[in-house]
């Protein structure tokens, strides 16, 4: 008998506040999981995903940030520094977790995960800049990934199919 496939629900991270945050707490819920960074070009999306968490984490959709430094170092600060930014600058209140390596040896295993699951461009599985987003299904599997061009706003009718499948 085979082991099941791993789920986004699999996978354990540490809040921004350095409290565990296991993704398990989120299971049954659609995720969108986004690798952020508050010194890019696409920052303000950050206005975009907590419109979105409003706008839908009550009918199940939750948001999740994880600050990453490993693109032009685009966000050197402790996760302090971050979260503070993220709060006064666009009025962050969907969870935010720790910063995390997307890319190589040290990535963060849920990263691992969605980039072999959800190949991008071509089929290369490393994460390209900030702000690459992966909309998980309420079952814990990749429904897709999205590019850092893509608005938070253009991800509104997949989320909604999600939330109503």
């Amino acid at each position: 008998m085979t082991a099941p496939s791993p789920t986004a629900f699999d996978f354990d991270a540490i809040a921004i506040d350095g409290t565990p945050s296991p993704l398990s707490a989120q299971r049954g819920r659609v995720l969108l999981i986004v690798n952020t960074a508050s010194a890019c070009g696409f920052t303000p999306q950050f206005a975009g995903l907590e419109a979105l968490w409003k706008a839908h984490g009550e009918r199940g959709l939750t948001v999740i940030g994880f600050p990453c430094n490993q693109f032009g170092a685009q966000d050197p600060g402790s996760d302090a520094e971050i979260g503070s930014f993220c709060q006064k600058n666009y009025g962050v209140t969907f969870p935010m977790m720790s910063k995390v390596d997307v890319n190589g040896a040290s990535a963060h295993p849920l990263w691992k995960w969605l980039t072999a699951e959800a190949p991008g461009l071509l089929g290369t599985k490393a994460i390209k800049w900030n702000f690459t987003k992966f909309l998980i299904g309420r079952d814990g599997q990749v429904i897709r990934r999205y590019a850092p061009t893509d608005t938070p706003a253009s991800l509104n009718a997949d989320i909604e199919a999600a939330l109503s499948a």
